[in-house]
């Protein structure tokens, strides 16, 4: 019998194998810098401007008291699935507080109780975004069922994912309707599918494949998860993410819902993804018998307020622009080279910190 295995054998590229290489700059002072930027979404004709990020939509960042910082800074909040529309329309309702519909998404999954969730929601509030979002956006109900929703709500900016293959960002594109693919398949710091599935695919490769795969049919990507500095936000762009979702660096702030836990004598706050067994357990009160927990449970450190690792952040990556003679987000991608390594940071003290 002949077995043939396919083996690609082009090796895929993680954010910590690449640095982004420095040339000639004109851009004197991060001042200078806009990260600001306009895009347009034409299947629903829309545009929008804002700093191209987002908060996950984990249970434990998508939520009020982060947007209530974001918003701020004209980054979105990508709400998790748990808020009720009466929780919706009583915060919107808030004229103190209330939402801007250009700095927000609306999660949902693509079950009968989700989507009447999301069909209520969208007729208390006023919503543009809606991100549908399940584990395997691979699967062909998923297609089917972002088709639907994008028919049923056209005048909203439809995101679906999470995908890590050029070929199903297409599919999503061509046969679901979808205006921003969510890129990233276990990439994630609570995120356990690729030890217990063995799938996935290196997030600087995923990001750059699917993203040109998107801007050639004229949408746009989100990538989502793998994020663990500053300068790693400077990689996804220049690879062609239009977005960068963020989870675990957004956690462990004084807005993150939960206590703080001392273990010898510091200060820790709790993170989990949303497949792990205390998002199950949290949310539909036990984890069913045919699956395995496929997120992690973690202590991350507490950082205080979360304004301190915004400015972070964003700090960097303006730092990241003068250093490749980007004025802009908008120019970014065209003036970022990369160069492929084996070690990145020398990090012979860092065991005394």
């Amino acid at each position: 019998m002949y077995i043939y295995m396919k083996i690609l054998s082009d090796t895929k590229l993680d954010y910590s194998d690449v640095l982004i290489v420095p040339k000639h700059s004109t851009v004197t002072s991060r001042n200078n810098v806009n990260l600001e930027t306009t895009m347009h979404f034409k299947r629903c004709h829309i545009q929008w401007t804002g700093k191209p990020i987002i908060a996950s939509n984990m249970d434990t960042i998508g939520t009020f008291d982060v947007y209530d910082v974001l918003s701020k800074h004209n980054i979105i909040t990508c709400f998790h699935k748990f808020y009720s529309a009466e929780d919706f329309a009583l915060k919107y309702d808030d004229s103190t507080d209330n939402l801007n519909p250009e700095l927000f998404m609306i999660s949902s999954g693509i079950n009968t109780n989700d989507l009447e969730r999301l069909d209520l929601i969208i007729k208390s509030i006023p919503v543009k975004y809606i991100c549908i979002d399940i584990a395997n956006g691979y699967l062909q109900n998923f297609v089917e069922a972002c088709k639907l929703i994008s028919n049923k709500y056209p005048h909203c900016v439809l995101i679906a994912g999470n995908v890590a293959t050029p070929e199903m960002t297409e599919t999503l594109i061509v046969e679901g309707n979808v205006d921003i693919v969510k890129i990233g398949i276990g990439p994630g710091s609570a995120c356990l599918t690729r030890t217990q599935t063995g799938v996935g695919v290196p997030q600087f490769s995923a990001v750059l494949e699917c993203a040109e795969r998107a801007h050639k049919l004229n949408r746009h990507v989100i990538a989502d998860g793998g994020i663990t500095s500053p300068g790693d936000l400077g990689k996804a762009f220049g690879a062609g993410a239009d977005f960068i979702m963020l989870g675990g660096v957004l956690s462990g702030h004084d807005e993150n819902p939960g206590e703080i836990i001392l273990k010898n004598e510091k200060k820790y706050k709790v993170f989990y993804g949303m497949s792990s067994e205390k998002a199950m357990k949290t949310h539909y009160g036990a984890m069913s018998n045919y699956r395995s927990s496929e997120g992690r449970e973690l202590t991350v450190p507490y950082k205080g307020s979360l304004e301190k690792t915004v400015h972070d952040y964003l700090g960097g990556l303006r730092s990241t622009c003068t250093y490749i003679n980007a004025e802009s987000l908008n120019v970014f991608y065209e003036r970022c080279q990369f160069v492929k390594v084996n070690h990145q940071i020398n990090t012979i003290y860092a065991h005394h910190n």
